[in-house]
């Protein structure tokens, strides 16, 4: 599913136009965004927790060359499934 498509089943599903639910669901990415980037988390109970995780600089190689190369540290956006998500995947 992709987010017009997402904005369309969410639509079908409440009376918001698909402009009102295009705006939510932007500013609900932004939101995350934003807190992410000040090193905050999100959790949505049941969904799941958006969070940022510290990746230590390392070396690695070159897959073409194999040649070793320094990779920088980072920080990366990392996501966490609540119980009730995984167990709607899993349910039968």
């Amino acid at each position: 599913m992709n987010k017009t498509e997402l904005i369309e089943h969410i639509s079908s599903k409440t009376d918001l136009s698909k402009a009102d639910v295009g705006r939510a669901l932007e500013a609900f990415v932004g939101a995350v965004k934003t807190t992410l980037k000040k090193k905050g988390s999100v959790t949505l109970v049941g969904f799941g927790t958006f969070a940022v995780s510290e990746r230590a600089a390392r070396t690695g190689r070159n897959p073409r060359t194999g040649a070793e190369i320094k990779i920088k540290k980072a920080r990366v956006p990392k996501f966490r499934p609540g119980k009730a998500l995984k167990d709607a995947v899993n349910a039968k």
